[in-house]
């Protein structure tokens, strides 16, 4: 948990309702909005600022552009990273500086695959001098709605519900292994719409972890984000869409935050 002040506790950025409202992703630094799916850079701020302190690991298993990485880098939290897209990794890469204040490591490996998840992890604790990580944070593909990559084992390239919940079960029982007792976790997922009907994604993903681990749900966020890169300038055309037929517009997102009891 961060360094609560009795004292300053009213001064604190750190949102505690269960609705974000975000006016427009955050640009500044090294975020860039160069990937599809990318995430909101306010999210593993948050989580990062509220659940962990200054040295602390986090660990991101899908982690993309590097949104939580640059986060962690500006909070001072060392961090763990693992993707598939060998390109998207690269890029990453290409924007840390050798003057970075944290110890990162940032892997291109299918966490599906558990030995040698087990292997670059370890290796990664190792040389951070501990055997857990304080925060796991896991964003996954919603589905085939985007897909990343073209390996069949990117959870991207999934459509049927029971085989991705199956293969993200096992991102996460190869994750939390590693997360400490009484640390916190935290999923980002959304809905999708299928054969005309809205499939709830992320309470399917829920409810499997907590079928499946122990953990005590703490949180469910619901975020909301006004500049939607796919709808900017054409809101109307989506509204007349929408009344047009018989469904809503999705603009929101589930943030699951569990305590870890395993």
């Amino acid at each position: 948990m961060f360094d609560f002040d009795k004292e300053n506790w009213h001064t604190t950025d750190i949102n505690v309702d269960s609705l974000w409202i975000i006016n427009k992703r955050d640009s500044s630094g090294k975020h860039a909005n160069v990937y599809h799916g990318n995430f909101i850079p306010q999210i593993p701020y948050q989580l990062i600022k509220r659940y962990t302190k200054e040295n602390d690991i986090v660990l991101d298993i899908f982690s993309g552009s590097g949104t939580t990485l640059f986060e962690c880098e500006n909070l001072k939290r060392n961090f763990i990273g693992f993707d598939l897209n060998d390109e998207i990794i690269k890029y990453t890469k290409s924007q840390m500086t050798k003057n970075c204040p944290i110890k990162y490591f940032l892997f291109n490996c299918d966490n599906t695959n558990t030995k040698k998840f087990n292997n670059y992890i370890e290796s990664a604790l190792l040389k951070l001098n501990t055997k857990k990580v304080d925060l796991l944070i896991a964003h996954p593909p919603y589905l085939d709605i985007v897909k990343f990559t073209n390996k069949k084992e990117d959870l991207s390239n999934i459509s049927d519900l029971k085989t991705f919940l199956k293969q993200f079960t096992l991102s996460m029982s190869n994750s939390l292994q590693y997360l400490k007792a009484s640390g916190y976790f935290a999923v980002i997922i959304g809905d999708v719409y299928k054969n005309s009907e809205v499939i709830p994604l992320s309470f399917y993903v829920m409810d499997a972890i907590k079928r499946s681990f122990k953990c005590k749900l703490k949180g469910i966020i619901i975020k909301n984000i006004e500049g939607n890169r796919g709808k900017i300038g054409s809101e109307g055309i989506w509204k007349y869409r929408a009344l047009k037929s018989d469904y809503y517009l999705f603009k929101h997102e589930y943030i699951f935050v569990f305590k870890y009891l395993g």
